[in-house]
């Protein structure tokens, strides 16, 4: 995206930020009731066949990711106009979606301020190294990055160390607010949770509430992935960094088909809520298709978007993603030079056998 015009893009977005009390109740109704109702017709299925429970878990799970739309939107102040409005909504579906309001609200908006931006990496983003920095790294490091950066770890355990353990507790520093915010989300997850297994049965309640709880959890975290780890994005140090250029260009479109567009809050127009997150989810497409400049966003399908797998590391030279494989040479002539100045030193350090 051309610098000049960086300023007007992001004005251009400006008539879209505004929420829609209709459109937003109307999402409510057509979000959290059908989820309500698939969770109860996997409970009622699991006395003729977990088989038939299946399909009603796979919808359950995909109806929470768009309950989590709905209180990513309320982070953002974009679901209702009033603040306190947002408020109470955000942590009543912080419950369900099992996300503290305050506190993701705070680590998020760390992330939208600073997605991009080398020098300012950590908060509310995924653990990413730059080859140089990788090189550089002792060899524990090298070693909890790539079990970090592994499919299987990421996906598969991630939605448990996040959910389960991460955002039950409050993070240092923490404002009175926040606190109180997290403790009171935890002891409403407690609540839920407790009144359902006792009214079901804690073999019941596992039996549905556990894979919606992962393939949700997994399904979110693949969004949030894919959709900042793509060829060509952007990532600057922060003398270059450019908030509307890590929008646009750091943030994909993840073309998805209508259905999943629809269950995942139109979350893959990701480009256009990082240039405004106070745009609705009801209106990221609308913006999409009215700003032409936006249409020029990096386009992700459904099955391109698998070869974001193998991008493990950030090349500063070619502004580029590279494989753990691509960088081996690398490694190995890093290797062999440390090796050399290593019989050097001791060379340096043996005592001088030559008799004056």
């Amino acid at each position: 995206m051309a610098d000049p015009n960086t300023l007007r893009l992001k004005k251009s977005v400006s008539p879209y930020e505004k929420s829609n009390a209709k459109a937003s109740l109307a999402q409510l109704l057509n979000t959290i009731p059908p989820f309500i109702l698939l969770w109860a017709a996997a409970y009622w299925s699991l006395s003729v066949s977990y088989w038939l429970a299946l399909p009603f878990i796979v919808l359950a799970a995909g109806f929470l990711i768009r309950i989590f739309i709905v209180f990513h939107d309320c982070c953002h102040q974009s679901f209702f106009k009033n603040r306190k409005a947002n408020e109470l909504l955000g942590t009543f579906t912080g419950i369900l979606t099992m996300f503290p309001y305050h506190q993701w609200k705070h680590s998020h908006s760390i992330h939208h301020s600073t997605s991009g931006n080398l020098d300012k990496r950590g908060v509310g983003d995924m653990w990413l190294m730059t080859v140089d920095e990788y090189v550089a790294a002792s060899l524990w490091t090298k070693i909890r990055y790539r079990v970090y950066r592994n499919p299987l770890v990421m996906f598969g355990i991630g939605p448990f160390a996040v959910f389960l353990f991460e955002y039950r507790f409050n993070r240092k520093g923490a404002r009175r607010a926040e606190r109180w915010n997290t403790r009171i989300t935890n002891v409403g997850i407690v609540v839920l949770y407790g009144a359902l297994i006792w009214a079901l049965g804690w073999e019941a309640f596992l039996l549905v509430q556990l894979p919606i709880f992962w393939l949700s959890g997994a399904a979110g975290i693949w969004l949030f992935y894919v959709q900042h780890q793509f060829e060509e994005t952007y990532y600057e140090h922060d003398s270059e960094w450019s908030y509307v250029k890590a929008a646009v260009e750091g943030s994909s479109y993840y073309k998805l088909p209508k259905a999943l567009q629809w269950l995942t809050g139109n979350i893959g127009f990701h480009h256009v809520h990082h240039l405004s997150p106070r745009v609705p989810n009801y209106m990221l497409e609308e913006a999409h298709n009215s700003v032409p400049p936006l249409q020029h966003a990096t386009t992700v399908t459904l099955r391109s978007s698998f070869a974001s797998l193998k991008f493990k590391l950030w090349d500063e030279h070619k502004k580029d993603f590279v494989t753990f494989g691509q960088i081996k040479p690398l490694l190995k002539k890093t290797s062999a030079n440390g090796r050399a100045r290593s019989a050097e030193r001791k060379a340096e350090a043996a005592p001088n056998d030559e008799v004056a």
